[in-house]
């Protein structure tokens, strides 16, 4: 079976980001230039308007203007067992708050009963293929230092600090 995939580019205000999909469902959102940069594009791949794409650029347009959009595109995740319930994860870390590699490690201990290396999350958290939405620029040493984003530390920040500065005029 040959597999196509599509894509499209979003202009914002970090850079081009590369969305991608498998016709119905949203598989990759990568910043340019970014590690594992395509990670699930296949050879067959072509520009393409698709209705994820309208909707996924709706989100990022209301993400970054500061909003928590109350909306989510449709998301297939696509790799090892292991990664996907990690991304499944990061998921549930709230908008505008941070967890550490090590609360990951403890949640997924809890959840598979077996010992999970900080290492191992952090593996995961790093080949995540949907930047943004499956937010892992929420996760942060265990001290709370900023510390590995494929997108680069200085993207991490400025995503941290709209979330906060957002969550601070809510909180207020």
């Amino acid at each position: 079976m040959v597999c196509i995939t599509y894509k499209q580019e979003y202009l914002s205000p970090l850079g081009n980001i590369t969305l991608a999909s498998d016709g119905e469902n949203l598989i990759g959102l990568w910043f340019e230039g970014q590690k594992n940069y395509g990670s699930t594009l296949s050879e067959l791949c072509f520009q393409k308007n698709l209705k994820i794409f309208e909707q996924t650029k709706h989100w990022l347009d209301l993400y970054f203007s500061g909003e928590s959009p109350d909306f989510f595109p449709e998301i297939k995740f696509i790799g090892s067992n292991f990664r996907i319930l990690v991304w499944k994860i990061l998921l549930t870390i709230p908008y505008g708050q941070v967890v550490t590699y090590g609360e990951i490690t403890q949640q997924l201990q809890k959840i598979t009963g077996k010992k999970v290396s900080a290492q191992a999350v952090g593996g995961a958290v790093g080949h995540n293929p949907i930047s943004i939405l499956i937010p892992c620029h929420r996760v942060v040493a265990r001290d709370g230092s900023l510390t590995g984003y494929a997108a680069g530390l200085e993207k991490k920040q400025w995503l941290l600090f709209l979330e906060n500065e957002k969550k601070n005029v809510i909180d207020a």
